[in-house]
């Protein structure tokens, strides 16, 4: 589900829950188990704040269930644009070379669990998109994709480039090219 929790920047919803919904699928998590909430820079940096202690805006902050952390371990992560953040990391995920087929093996309870929200600043996405001289709608997809693999358990930080090697690859299966 998307939410659009800000009014300044026109955002087509529909297409970004459709790619929700294919990523949504393709990590195995359950229907209705992640939130995006499209915000504004100012609410973006309250969150940040509060939970990271940083007093600036971000492009994406990912925030996994209580549900999934009792089988995690607390990790720092970064954000899409470097920004540390705190993520989840499931134990029990499988990361090897198949990538997101064998990315979510875990109990029935846990699979069936709310998995997280996605916050996204669409200030900040729009100011990388025009930095990276790409489409806002295509940064708004690339950071969906980065904060669900960050709910999924990834931590680019301290995983060998795994993250990096799957969100490359499934960048390529949506479609997600520059």
């Amino acid at each position: 589900m998307i939410v659009n929790r800000q009014r300044r920047i026109p955002v087509d919803l529909e297409p970004l829950a459709e790619f929700c919904r294919r990523v949504r699928e393709e990590l195995h998590f359950p229907e209705d188990g992640v939130t995006v909430r499209l915000v504004s820079d100012p609410a973006i940096a309250r969150l940040n704040r509060i939970f990271r202690g940083k007093n600036a805006p971000t492009d994406v902050l990912s925030f996994p269930s209580a549900a999934r952390q009792v089988r995690a371990t607390v990790l720092p992560a970064h954000t899409a644009a470097g920004r540390v953040q705190t993520v989840a990391r499931n134990r029990s995920a499988s990361r090897g070379a198949n990538g997101a087929r064998n990315l979510l093996r875990r109990d029935a309870a846990v699979s069936q669990a709310y998995v997280g929200d996605i916050a996204i600043s669409l200030d900040t996405a729009r100011r990388n998109a025009r930095r990276a001289s790409r489409r806002f709608p295509l940064e708004l997809r690339i950071l969906i994709l980065h904060g669900m693999l960050h709910l999924a358990g990834y931590d680019h930080e301290n995983d060998q480039g795994q993250m990096e090697r799957l969100e490359r690859r499934l960048r390529r299966r949506f479609g997600l090219h520059d």
